[in-house]
């Protein structure tokens, strides 16, 4: 049995993603893939990320933490839910997302992170 010890940072990520006004950084470790959002303000899924997957709507599953800022998830039948700093969440496919305010918006994913914002 092997006692492994893997450490790594976004800051020199696996992968980078970058579009109009944010990035998504991932790391591939321990047989997971995390990511890292980072959205300026103005940012907005249907805008600056479905065009370049070719989708009206995020049909990504994700799961993450809120590090700093906020930002609005709209759900494809109307629900609306707003996320901040320190929030865990769980959001379903089908969905449209955006920063609010004048503070970027940063969250890690913990899953759908391998597919998100990936042509």
């Amino acid at each position: 049995m092997m006692n492994d010890v893997i450490l790594k940072r976004f800051e020199t990520a696996d992968e980078v993603r970058e579009f109009e006004k944010g990035k998504f950084e991932l790391l591939h470790i321990g047989g997971m893939t995390i990511g890292r959002a980072t959205y300026e303000p103005g940012w907005k899924w249907s805008v600056h990320v479905g065009p370049l997957v070719g989708k009206k709507s995020c049909d990504v599953e994700h799961v993450g933490i809120v590090v700093s800022g906020r930002a609005m998830a709209a759900m494809d039948d109307g629900r609306v839910i707003e996320m901040k700093a320190g929030d865990v969440f769980y959001i379903g496919p089908g969905h449209d997302s955006w920063v609010v305010g004048d503070e970027p918006y940063v969250s890690i994913h913990l899953m759908g992170a391998g597919d998100y914002a990936h042509s």
